[in-house]
Parts: structure tokens; C-alpha cells; sequence
């Protein structure tokens, strides 16, 4: 049975109600249908899901989504206006109107629209049915997310490529006779990106001691000795879908802590990645690595190996499952990634991270791009 069917069968609703544009990737997911504007998804038990879009978009969904497409006219909301003004009052009575009296709503819902549909009919919250069916890849949402891994490994060549070749006078790094920056590298990843049909925005290109803030975007010109994070997760136009990878480099050979944090991460990773399958929660793989730093006399939790082992990836570059000290258990086809990393404040840090599916048996990688610290 349709996991939406189960849930509206067990909640005893008339139909699933959805209102957001798509990006939201609950909608695009249930849709398939790119347009910026917020519309609505209804779906009754049995039957496909529809969409209620405006009549100029409708030729368009008719020929790209896979609910079946109904304008607004056709769901009366014009006539309902002639009488209700406020317009998140005439949107509930055409929702209701077409989906039922009791209502199954997305969590996202706006708090303005629950209201006005609460006027009209009984309006039940969701917990998280769609976005636990977006856990679970198809075989061609896994094509598509190896696609994009592909560029994703092209443009971290790119990155490194840049850093390798880079000229060096007293300690700072130049490309073609100018600073080389990390504002410099993103561009230039992010352009080939582009070409290749992907979008990525805050791609990571920190330095030096702004290396131990994982989430540190980076700024300024790159340092000769010092470890440079690139951490990339762009989306493929086409599909929406997501990759996400992490490489530390160093033009030149760091700090000797940072050396060693290096083989440390690097050993994490490579012991960790073999427990990866089906039915291992993530939560034993994280307290793994944990424990495995901790032998290597690293802290965890407020310094040193300071987030998750990983996490979800498809829709969004941070979804189900969790890879963390409160991860359930995985399933065949969780596309997720592993990242252990490190970080010590004045000193700097070090992320490996790669994209992969499980599988009843392992962990099937989707990054090819290899692990190199000195560049």
C-alpha cells in the first residue's frame, strides 16, 4: 500500500493536503513539477495525487508531473473570490471543496492556511509520512544522484587542480599572477558546475585556522602549509537531486597536529565505512567513531569530533536517515554520507566525506575523487 494511503487510512482523513511551491522538496518529490509559485497537492486514498496549479502553467504540468493537473478555475477558486476576499479563507474552501472534510495536512503547512481550512473541516497534522517515503531511493533517483557525484568529482578536481598549481610568495598562494582565494576557487567550481547543469551556493573553500568552524564558508587568500576544507553539495537542475563531498588539501606540508589529524580522520573513515549496511543503526556507527578517535586520543562532542558521522541525502543535502548519536536503524537504498572530521580551535581541521548507497550487504560509494592531504 501507498505510504500515504496508510497514513490516511490509519488517521481515517479524506485526503493529504500539501501547499508550497517546489521548493519544497516534499512537493517536488509528490509532484515532479518545477514552478516557483506555491500550489497545491491533494491526494485521496486510491487514487494519484493532484495538483491545483493556474492556468498558465497548466499545459506545462500536464506534460511534466505525475499528478494528475487541475487548474484553479476548474477547482472554482474564481467564483469563491467573487464572495471571499481574504485570500487564505477562499484557498481553504476551493482545498476543501475538492479534497474532503477531513483533512490530512503536511507539517509545513502555513499556520494561516491550517486556520482557514479549520473553518471548513477537520484538520489533522501529518507526521512526516512523505519525508519518510523520500528515505527510500529508486533505482533512478540513485542514477541520477551518481550523475551529479560525477561532476561533483570534476569540479573538486577543479578546486585542487587550482591549489596544486598555485604559484607561492611569502606564504600566500597565486593563480596567473593574482591572489588565489577561496572566493576565486568557489567561482571557478561553481561555474563548471553550471555548465555541467548543477547549481551549487556556499560551497565551503576555508583555510588555515577558519578550518576548525565546519560550516565556515572561507574567505580571503589561501595559505601556503595550512589545511584548505572544500566542501561542495550541488544540486542537478534537471531532477533537484543532491550530492554532497568533502576533501582537506594543503598546499605544502601542514603542521605536523594537522598531519596527524589527517591519518586519524582518514582511518576513521576507512574503519568505519565497512560496518555501513542495512539493519546497522547509525547511531552504533557514530559511538564507533567515537570510540575510535578516543584510542587515537581524540575528544568528542564539544571539540574534536564535534557533529554527525553523516547524514541523509536526495531532495535535500540534509534529510532522513540520521548518521548520528540518534540514528534508527539504516535500510537498503538510505543514500547517505560519511564524514568523520576533526577540529582543534588555532589549529585548524581536517573532513573527509563521500556519498554512497547502502545496501543489504555494504556501502556502495558514489565519490570516485581520491584522498591526497598534500597537494
Amino acid at each position: 500500500m501507498h505510504a500515504l494511503d496508510l497514513a490516511l487510512k490509519n488517521s481515517g482523513a479524506d485526503a493529504f493536503v500539501l501547499y508550497a511551491s517546489s521548493d519544497d522538496a516534499d512537493m517536488r518529490y509528490l509532484s515532479r513539477f518545477v514552478v516557483h509559485d506555491p500550489f497545491v497537492f491533494f491526494k485521496k486514498q486510491g487514487q494519484r495525487g493532484t495538483i491545483i496549479i493556474s492556468q498558465m502553467e497548466a499545459e506545462r504540468a500536464s506534460r511534466e508531473s505525475i499528478a494528475a493537473v487541475m487548474t484553479r478555475t476548474q477547482a472554482g477558486l474564481p467564483d469563491i473570490m467573487k464572495k471571499e476576499k481574504n485570500p487564505w479563507k477562499a484557498l481553504a474552501q476551493m482545498i476543501t471543496g475538492q479534497a474532503g472534510k477531513t483533512l490530512l495536512v503536511s507539517q509545513n503547512l502555513p499556520a494561516a492556511l491550517v486556520r482557514a481550512l479549520e473553518e471548513h473541516a477537520r484538520v489533522l497534522v501529518d507526521e512526516g509520512t512523505v519525508e519518510q517515503m523520500r528515505e527510500i531511493k529508486t533505482p533512478e533517483e540513485i542514477t541520477w544522484m551518481q550523475n551529479v557525484q560525477t561532476h561533483t568529482d570534476e569540479a573538486m578536481a577543479l578546486a585542487c587542480s587550482l591549489i596544486h598549481k598555485a604559484t607561492v610568495k611569502k606564504g600566500l598562494l597565486y593563480h596567473a599572477g593574482a591572489p588565489l582565494t577561496s572566493e576565486y576557487v568557489r567561482t571557478a567550481v561553481h561555474k563548471q558546475l553550471m555548465d555541467r547543469g548543477c547549481r551549487a551556493v556556499e560551497t565551503i573553500v576555508s583555510c588555515g585556522e577558519d578550518t576548525a568552524l565546519p560550516h565556515a564558508i572561507g574567505a580571503g587568500q589561501l595559505l601556503e602549509c595550512e589545511p584548505i576544507v572544500i566542501d561542495m553539495f550541488p544540486k542537478d537542475e534537471a531532477t533537484g537531486y543532491f550530492t554532497d563531498m568533502s576533501r582537506t588539501v594543503s598546499k605544502g606540508d601542514p603542521d605536523p597536529e594537522i598531519f596527524d589529524m589527517y591519518e586519524a580522520v582518514l582511518d576513521a573513515k576507512s574503519f568505519v565505512t565497512p560496518l555501513v549496511k542495512a539493519r546497522v543503526t547509525g547511531a552504533d556507527m557514530y559511538h564507533a567513531v567515537v570510540d575510535f578517535f578516543s584510542e587515537r586520543g581524540y575528544e568528542s562532542g564539544t571539540r574534536g569530533f564535534v557533529h554527525n558521522l553523516g547524514h541523509g541525502v536526495g531532495l535535500q543535502v540534509h534529510e532522513l536517515p540520521t548518521v548520528g548519536a540518534t540514528g534508527t536503524a539504516l535500510r537498503a537504498n538510505h543514500v547517505i554520507t560519511i564524514e568523520p572530521g576533526l577540529y582543534d580551535a588555532g589549529i585548524g581541521g581536517v573532513r573527509l566525506e563521500d556519498t554512497g548507497v547502502v545496501t543489504g550487504k555494504g556501502f556502495s560509494s558514489f565519490t570516485r575523487y581520491p584522498e591526497e592531504l598534500v597537494l
